[in-house]
């Protein structure tokens, strides 16, 4: 029987053997000023960790854009950190899209997360795709483009296959890394990345993390995202108050935590962190980690 001893400097161990990770942000244009300034503060609690880039979520009307383009460049500008603005190709002509990327490069922003995005109410059909997207990026210039890549198949793909011949597609038109949707189960990532390799890409695949914190909401978010919610998750959660907001933040980093540990010894180096603008517990996670503040 393992003691708790044992138990304690097994995990100590575990942590010690990983090195030289690396960590992004993800955060969303704020609609209010009480969410402006949880975002802000997030920023602030995030940036000492030195990510690689923190990235800003792309709405579907030109409200929500003209707040992605401040969000971006106040990270840039006021903290020095790498902004990657996400951009959608769905409701947007090719000169639209141009200029934007212009814009941006014009701006000193050097990374963009290529989405196809969503079709505005009312349309129907498709008329572009985050691969033409990525093809018109390059042309306006080198930007470092991340695409997003769908582990359990993106909803609307007829099949895992079409869907990693997908990715393919946007690697070989420019992207150099996919960020994946959130998962559950640590071998999805892993064979996932596996099959893609045997597939011929060769661009950094980065899982993305969501700490759970909300039940209901995730279960929201994985509903529309063909995201499977395992029944030791819904366990996990079940019974717990609504108001007991400090055991769900516990159950939530330390399954995050336990995600990232395995993908960290199966050689993994980049987590892409799905903040909800709450910084708490991704910091945690960091520090746990060993990704330190580079404050002083």
């Amino acid at each position: 029987m393992v003691s708790y001893a044992q138990g304690i400097d097994a995990l100590n161990q575990t942590l010690s053997e990983i090195k030289n990770i690396q960590v992004s942000f993800e955060f969303f244009p704020p609609k209010t000023e009480a969410m402006q300034q949880t975002l802000w503060n997030s920023v602030e609690r995030l940036a000492p960790l030195n990510p690689k880039f923190m990235s800003v979520t792309y709405g579907a009307n030109s409200g929500e854009r003209d707040r992605t383009h401040e969000v971006v460049k106040r990270i840039q500008n006021e903290k020095g950190i790498n902004a990657a603005p996400h951009l959608t190709c769905v409701d947007a002509t090719r000169e639209e899209l141009e200029q934007i990327a212009r814009d941006y490069w014009e701006s000193g922003i050097r990374r963009i997360v290529a989405l196809r995005g969503d079709l505005p109410e009312g349309s129907t059909e498709h008329r572009s795709y985050a691969v033409d997207l990525v093809k018109v990026l390059k042309g306006v210039a080198d930007f470092d483009i991340s695409v997003a890549a769908y582990p359990e198949t993106h909803p609307e793909a007829p099949n895992s296959q079409f869907d990693l011949l997908n990715l393919k597609r946007k690697a070989e038109a420019g992207a150099n890394q996919a960020i994946t949707q959130f998962f559950f189960d640590a071998e999805v990532f892993l064979r996932f990345r596996d099959r893609a390799a045997a597939a011929g890409i060769d661009i950094d695949i980065v899982p993305g993390i969501l700490p759970v914190t909300n039940y209901k909401t995730l279960l929201r978010f994985a509903g529309f995202t063909n995201v499977h919610v395992p029944n030791w998750l819904h366990h996990m959660f079940e019974g717990l108050e609504d108001d007991d907001q400090t055991t769900r933040n516990l159950l939530g980093a330390s399954i995050a935590m336990d995600t990232v540990k395995v993908l960290a010894k199966e050689g993994v180096k980049d987590f892409h962190f799905y903040t909800l603008n709450r910084s708490e517990l991704s910091y945690a996670i960091c520090h746990m980690l060993g990704v330190r503040s580079q404050k002083g």
